[in-house]
């Protein structure tokens, strides 16, 4: 198909796509929301229909993202087929079926839709050119991606965060890939002398304003610094999840003091924070914290245990979610702290009086490690309250959500990226039947498709970040670029286990590895379920 041919297919298809969403969004609205607000009890008796339309939801928002990917490019051949490929593969599923796990398929019957909006010509053309032929000229074209780097256009569209990719691509092929998968062998914290480069780079001080000590950049090259790094190694792409976080904390919710002590001191690396907000049999369900902080003179005494907390022992410092006010259910009573804490070691992690800890053991995401927290009695000074008022530890961290969404979004990418290469590697590399794998038609395929939704959750998560960069609210947005990202970075490492056949089981190649990292991404920063109840009921409420 020639440009503007394609391109019109495209925009009508997408047209249709649309209306698809519109009646399954009335069909769902009637299902949750009968009298005009959405009823919690009907949404969760709902929840298949609900989920299945936050995934068409998502699907036509990537389709748009991706073509208007398209239009920006230069029109060269592999950016016109992986359109023709994206268009073609999603329109298909939302006729016939989303797999939104791999026992769970949402059809259109599911929501009591007939797919009708979907019946016509440009989506029949764009289903019907979606051909192994096409997948086969798609992975002829990445063929040398190892070496080109050429796996479509980013579409950045702006040569300074193209210099800042160059950047840490240079580092992560240095530092990092090389040693990564010992790391992960070994369990192993990634090396300080690794996280000090990292500082020296900016990464802890990526978004952080110039007037605090970091970078101001944006959300958006936040993802190309997330993504490159997690390329390497998930663990190293996540290290600077725990600054941002803390960073966006006191920078939106802290006091004017509390800005000035440790902005600078995060932005620099000097501080290595983490989170601590899960505790055991909460999850996602933060309103029903039990760990209490209770003021006695000019502290806080903290009392409760906290679960999964990541890269706790080395961490210097702490945004603890933490009940002070017993008397006030649900989110009104919780508060967030500032809590320093001495930096631990393999011997004794938790050298601080009134807080003890132990390490969970985890098939991959290691490099930080996780650990399980207990406190007795561990005091925070009340100048640490963050914002220093009580009760708004709940609105605090939900302000961060879209970013931390939108950078596990990006961290998914990476590994998406990851698992790519090294699939495509293996089949360049490995002779069967006196071939390489990679000319067989189904192996070529896979990756030609894993090339295509990389770049598909890649375009829906740059997208999150412009509209966060724009000041526009965007829990839909991050919420739909973690959902479909975090699918795709498991879709690709089962896929590129696949191409290994047998050797992909063995430890001893990386391949493992991503396996066992890609699956927390579907998990951690909101469950895939709790990201489509964020996109549907946003969506149902009129939020976008």
């Amino acid at each position: 198909m020639v440009l503007d041919n394609l391109l019109g297919l495209a925009a009508e298809a997408e047209d249709a796509a649309q209306r698809h969403e519109a009646a399954a969004r009335e069909a769902v609205r009637r299902l949750v929301a009968p009298k005009g607000k959405v009823e919690a009890a009907l949404l969760e008796r709902e929840q298949f229909a609900a989920h299945g339309f936050a995934w068409i939801a998502t699907y036509v928002a990537a389709l748009r993202q991706m073509r208007r990917w398209t239009e920006a490019g230069d029109g060269n051949e592999l950016e016109l087929l992986m359109l023709q490929s994206a268009f073609g593969e999603y329109l298909a599923q939302l006729s016939g079926g989303i797999a939104i796990s791999q026992v769970e398929i949402v059809r259109p019957a599911d929501l009591g839709l007939d797919a009708s909006a979907l019946d016509t010509p440009a989506v029949r053309a764009l289903i019907a050119a979606n051909t192994a032929a096409v997948r086969g000229r798609i992975a002829e074209l990445i063929a040398d991606g190892l070496q080109t780097g050429n796996f479509g256009a980013l579409g950045l569209d702006d040569e300074a965060l193209e210099e800042v990719r160059r950047q840490f691509r240079r580092f992560v092929d240095a530092e990092v890939a090389p040693h990564a998968h010992g790391w992960h062998l070994r369990d192993e914290l990634i090396p300080l002398p690794v996280v000090q480069k990292m500082a020296e780079l900016g990464v802890f001080g990526l978004t952080v304003p110039e007037e605090w000590g970091g970078l101001g950049m944006g959300k958006l090259a936040m993802c190309v610094v997330t993504e490159e790094l997690s390329r390497g190694y998930i663990g190293v792409g996540s290290l600077g999840t725990r600054s941002e976080i803390a960073a966006e904390l006191i920078r939106s919710g802290g006091s004017e003091a509390q800005k000035q002590k440790y902005l600078a001191r995060i932005a620099s690396g000097e501080l290595l924070p983490t989170a601590v907000f899960t505790e055991p049999n909460t999850g996602s369900d933060l309103a029903s914290l039990k760990t209490r902080a209770v003021l006695e003179g000019d502290v806080y005494r903290i009392h409760g245990n906290k679960t999964w907390i990541t890269h706790a022992a080395r961490a210097d410092i702490m945004t603890l979610l933490a009940r002070s006010d017993a008397s006030k259910p649900g989110y009104q009573g919780l508060s967030m702290f500032l809590a320093e804490k001495p930096r631990g070691g393999d011997s004794d992690p938790f050298p601080a009086k009134g807080m003890t800890g132990g390490e969970i053991r985890v098939l991959g995401y290691r490099g930080m490690k996780e650990y399980e927290i207990g406190f007795d009695g561990f005091e925070v000074p009340v100048a640490n309250l963050l914002g220093e008022k009580e009760g708004q530890g709940f609105k605090q961290l939900m302000a961060t959500f879209e970013s931390a969404r939108i950078q596990t979004a990006a961290r998914a990418v990476g590994v998406a990226q990851n698992a790519l290469e090294l699939g495509l590697r293996y089949a360049r590399e490995r002779i069967q039947f006196a071939k390489p794998l990679f000319a067989f038609p189904r192996v070529a395929g896979k990756i030609a498709w894993m090339a295509v939704e990389t770049m598909i959750a890649r375009q829906l998560t740059y997208f999150a970040a412009r509209e966060k960069d724009s000041d526009r609210r965007c829990d839909i947005e991050a919420g739909m670029a973690k959902l479909l990202a975090a699918r795709v970075a498991w879709s690709n490492a089962d896929n590129a286990l696949q191409i290994h056949g047998g050797n992909g089981y063995a430890v001893e190649y990386p391949v493992s590895r991503v396996l066992c990292d890609a699956r927390i991404l579907n998990i951690f920063e909101g469950a895939a379920e709790i990201q489509a109840q964020v996109v549907c009921r946003g969506l149902i409420e009129g939020r976008n």
